[in-house]
């Protein structure tokens, strides 16, 4: 038997009208978003003028290698995502499932660096919140420990949204998996995937404010 098409929402005239109105809303949310993060790089900006050789300073105590390697993790997870929405595109279901469980599986094990190095700046005292000790070794202790607290905001803010996503994307696999409304499963994943890309372009801007500018 046929797998018939769902009809869209009495709101929409068409389906593709009511694809076109779901990418609107989620455009809309990640502004709102952007603004949100925004904000936190733009605070950072100004303390990173205002002390340059302190936050760079301070940025040698991050660890560059954990961070490349979590670009690497998240720059693939958007490939796969991608692949994936290419896959749930052209009906290939199993293969949209595939590539989704490996973007959710990237997204774990970035969590899991991410969670490792800060515990690992746990244990050198670098961790200045709930009132933790916080034990610099370098000049300005204050001034780095304002970095620090930058970089544990855009970093933990971060892993938040990652965290969402890749409970949105379990989601997903699950539906995809079902198989009920091809076109709808369509329309939903391109949303998802703007979310994740997102999350994507803001972890470019992190590792690049945090870890790389240390000059």
């Amino acid at each position: 038997m046929p797998m018939t098409e769902p009809a869209p929402a009495e709101q929409f005239d068409t389906l593709e009208q009511q694809r076109h109105a779901g990418l609107m809303g989620m455009w809309v949310f990640l502004i709102t978003e952007l603004l949100l993060f925004g904000g936190v790089f733009g605070a950072f900006t100004v303390f990173r003028v205002q002390h340059g050789e302190v936050f760079a300073e301070a940025a040698h105590h991050l660890d560059l290698m954990l961070g490349t390697i979590n670009t690497v993790l998240l720059l693939t997870s958007g490939l796969t995502m991608a692949l994936a929405e290419q896959a749930v595109g052209v009906r290939r279901r199993g293969l949209g499932v595939f590539f989704l469980l490996a973007t959710i599986l990237l997204g774990i094990v970035f969590l899991g660096i991410k969670a490792y190095e800060w515990h690992h700046e746990y244990t050198k005292q670098l961790l200045p919140v709930l009132d933790l000790p916080f034990n610099y070794p370098g000049e300005h202790p204050e001034v780095a420990e304002l970095f620090f607290n930058f970089y544990y905001a855009m970093t933990g803010m971060h892993a938040a949204h990652m965290l969402i996503g890749i409970v949105i994307l379990g989601v997903m696999a699950a539906l995809i998996a079902g198989w009920r409304a091809p076109a709808k499963l369509d329309r939903q994943i391109h949303i998802v995937g703007l979310y994740w890309a997102f999350v994507d372009v803001v972890w470019i801007f992190v590792f690049t404010v945090l870890y790389l500018l240390r000059g």
